[in-house]
């Protein structure tokens, strides 16, 4: 039997007596016999129910997720980054990248745990993984498990916030049958691991929250602190876990907020019982969070101990930290009068200058010293040779022998064109707010232009007066007289400077770009003294110090990667998907990887948040009005169950379009998930907009007598209403045929795609274009 439906309320300028339902706390036998014989005649889930839909959507993700995970046996797209990782963890080689360490761990364990010993490197797309001998099938495993895992974890936050069975069957058939999701967990990457912690940290703030009425309890606990956990491993995936944080942050704090409020339902809180409350929750989801994520870094540390590809983006001091590194066992001290070659840390590029002059005018107008260029050139060449001098003349017949020293005022003499280097007020090519740099003669860099050829060496973390070094001897080079910092960046000069490297004086000293280092000694012999070197002992930092470091390093790389890629896309494309990422193609078969999600999915879930848009719209905008189109229960339900999703799918997505790296598809899978429960609450919505007891709170007291209690400050006693008792003289017909219809399309699209999911079998030109039905960049489409 159905409920009647609801009528509009109007409100104001009536005096209408309003009648509260009320329930009994402790109803007898027969009453909850006549009650579960009625809600059996609704056709409503029972609990056994849920278990099999659980048990069967649990299946057919492993089933989409392993099936012909083999295939290919070859490299795929990033695949060539996070196995390399692995690799470089198995042989404890440091190396470097923007992302923390946890997802990347998991691989290196699965590895391990096959007895893979890192030896391929993953160089290429398309490598054979069979002629390599490598257990790709087991690495791939990994994200598959958690792939498979994260569609049942959604069915269990629709069953545990109290939606219908068809509802929470929805939620999870589009992320179960979305092509994306399947695609992105088949293969060697961080996105399966990332997208699972997130929602299990969102189940389990649910589980969490539900408990709200008997706090401080073993299961509350348990549960603030799997809530904890969870978000560690997001955040300690890829950054921008930070996003779930905010999540289930903001949640958090409508919730105290609530618990503030002195005239809440439940009785007021003291202070010093909202203080507790405060405090573990700071425990719980910050500071827990925060002692994992360093564990992995510490994890991380550990294993990486031997010199690696990592080490030209750290310090001197860390790398002194790492054996076999090749800075510290060819650092040799400088000397006075020493012939060295000066390369820029981030570029490469070596200090270069040649005969040719600046132009008169450059193209916007401005105009030059027409002084000697100085330029940076990526090979080793003569030009590259200079001479380091003291800034005043060193006394007696014995020139040899006097180091350079941190803090020195120095002169650098270019050997080729027998001048010496010089930076002064003129605007440099590229950038006016900088200096440009050139060389003068001997004369007058000893006389009338003696300041401006002046220079300090200061050595990144170098101590006062500590020896300069080749390799080791990180420097920024600052003019004393104007105190800018010689500089150099990608975008190549004009023809007229041989598309060279651009050098100038930056005004930011503090920038980390201005680092340089004595690539070589060329004028040093053979038999010199200082090429003797005693066996280095491996250096201890504190964790503390090596880890604040990698942060930076990672944090700076990450904004940096702002180059652009054929494959990138902008926020704005991904709700309706207008273009996917080429993973990976095959000639001779015409087998191809596409990665893209399921159209009809994902324009089903971007709908359905503009129509929960625009129903809370229209419901604000009646009660401006004052009239109620919904009742209490449901316009509770609606805004916060479902809007903490829609709030979830926001935080995942919106952030983005304040980015400017680069961006790919893959970044909206979170949000799709999201997206995902907001479509399964709303389906429930619009086909049971009149649940049983429309007046009364979303919880029940407990048939135990002792619903009065106060415990840690909250009645307790009260448990939440599950949807078999909030849906139970309903029928789910409707909600049921309304979910079939969806699922039945939504395979539909999954089936169609399929080929480039799974990369087979391949398609013919015809089958090609049929699947290109918002113009995808697909191979093999002539």
């Amino acid at each position: 039997m159905s409920s009647p439906p609801p009528s509009i309320r109007q409100r104001g300028g009536q005096n209408v007596k309003k009648t509260h339902v009320t329930s009994a706390a402790t109803p007898d036998d027969g009453s909850n016999s006549l009650v579960k014989r009625v809600k059996q005649s609704a056709g409503v889930g029972s609990e056994r129910d849920y278990k099999v839909a659980l048990l069967v959507i649990t299946v057919l993700a492993f089933i989409t997720r392993f099936w012909g995970i083999g295939h290919p046996d070859q490299v795929v797209f990033d695949e060539v980054h996070f196995g390399k990782f692995a690799s470089y963890y198995l042989q404890r080689t440091y190396f470097f990248d923007v992302h923390p360490p946890f997802g990347k761990l998991l691989f290196a364990l699965m590895g391990w745990l096959v007895g893979y010993d890192g030896h391929f490197l993953f160089d290429n797309i398309g490598d054979s993984y069979i002629e390599n001998k490598v257990p790709y099938v087991a690495f791939r495993a990994m994200p598959a498990l958690l792939g498979a895992l994260t569609v049942p974890t959604v069915f269990l936050i629709m069953w545990e916030s109290g939606y219908s069975l068809p509802a929470a069957v929805v939620a999870a058939g589009l992320v179960l049958f979305d092509n994306a999701h399947i695609g992105q967990t088949r293969l060697i990457l961080l996105d399966a691991t990332l997208v699972f912690a997130m929602s299990l940290s969102v189940l389990c703030y649910i589980r969490f929250y539900k408990l709200r009425h008997d706090p401080f309890g073993r299961k509350w606990w348990k549960w603030l602190l799997l809530t904890g956990v969870s978000l560690s491993c997001v955040i300690s995936t890829k950054y921008v876990g930070v996003f779930t944080f905010f999540t289930i942050g903001s949640a958090v704090a409508i919730d105290l907020w609530g618990l503030l409020d002195i005239n809440r339902r439940q009785g007021a809180l003291t202070l010093p019982e909202f203080g507790k409350h405060f405090a573990a929750r700071v425990f719980g989801l910050i500071i827990v969070p925060f002692f994992f994520y360093l564990f992995w870094f510490q994890v991380h540390f550990a294993i990486l101990t031997r010199s690696g590809p990592g080490d030209d983006f750290m310090s001197p001091e860390f790398q002194e930290t790492l054996s076999d590194n090749i800075m510290t066992m060819q650092s040799v001290s400088i000397d006075y009068y020493d012939t060295i070659t000066v390369r820029h840390k981030e570029t490469k590029t070596y200090l270069h200058s040649h005969p040719d002059k600046y132009p008169l005018r450059y193209d916007d107008g401005r105009v030059s010293s027409q002084g000697q260029q100085v330029t940076g050139y990526p090979y080793n060449d003569t030009n590259n040779h200079w001479q380091i001098l003291p800034s005043s003349p060193i006394s007696g017949d014995n020139l040899a022998g006097h180091r350079v020293k941190n803090g020195d005022a120095i002169k650098l003499r270019h050997l080729v064109t027998n001048t010496v280097l010089l930076t002064h007020d003129v605007a440099s090519p590229y950038y006016p707010t900088n200096q440009e740099f050139t060389t003068v003669s001997l004369d007058d860099a000893n006389g009338e232009r003696f300041n401006d050829t002046l220079f300090e060496l200061k050595i990144e973390g170098g101590k006062e007066k500590q020896d300069f070094k080749s390799m080791s001897g990180q420097f920024k080079l600052v003019h004393v007289p104007t105190k800018v910092s010689m500089w150099t960046h990608t975008t190549p000069l004009p023809d007229w400077a041989y598309k060279q490297a651009e050098i100038n004086g930056n005004k930011n000293l503090q920038q980390s770009s201005n680092i340089w280092y004595v690539d070589q000694i060329p004028s040093l012999p053979a038999n010199s003294e200082r090429l003797i070197t005693e066996p280095r002992k491996i250096k201890h930092v504190p964790f503390l110090k090596k880890y604040f470091e990698l942060q930076r390093a990672m944090f700076f790389h990450n904004n940096a990667l702002t180059s652009s890629h054929p494959y990138a896309s902008q926020p704005i494309q991904w709700p309706f998907l207008l273009r996917g990422v080429s993973f990976w193609t095959q000639n001779e078969t015409r087998q191809q990887i596409y990665f893209l999600g399921n159209p009809i999915g994902w324009w089903l879930a971007s709908s359905i948040l503009a129509v929960f848009a625009g129903i809370i719209g229209a419901d604000q905008l009646s009660n401006r009005r004052g009239v109620d189109a919904l009742d209490e229960r449901t316009r509770s339900r609606l805004y916060n169950s479902t809007g903490f999703f829609f709030l979830c799918w926001a935080a995942h997505y919106l952030p983005f379009f304040l980015m400017g790296r680069q961006l790919f598809l893959h970044h909206y899978l979170p949000a799709h998930l999201a997206s995902a429960l907001v479509t399964g609450a709303i389906v429930e919505f619009v086909f049971n907009l009149d649940p049983v007891g429309l007046d009364e709170p979303s919880y029940a007291p407990i048939a135990d007598g002792k619903s009065g209690k106060r415990k840690g400050g909250v009645v307790a006693g009260k448990r939440s209403v599950s949807a078999k008792e909030r849906l139970g003289t309903q029928s789910l017909l409707a909600t049921w045929a309304a979910a079939g219809v969806v699922m039945a399309v939504v395979i539909g699209g999954w089936y169609f795609f399929l080929p480039l999911t799974y990369g087979k079998p391949g398609l013919d030109v015809a089958q090609v274009n049929a699947r290109k039905w918002l113009g995808y960049d697909l191979h093999f489409a002539k």
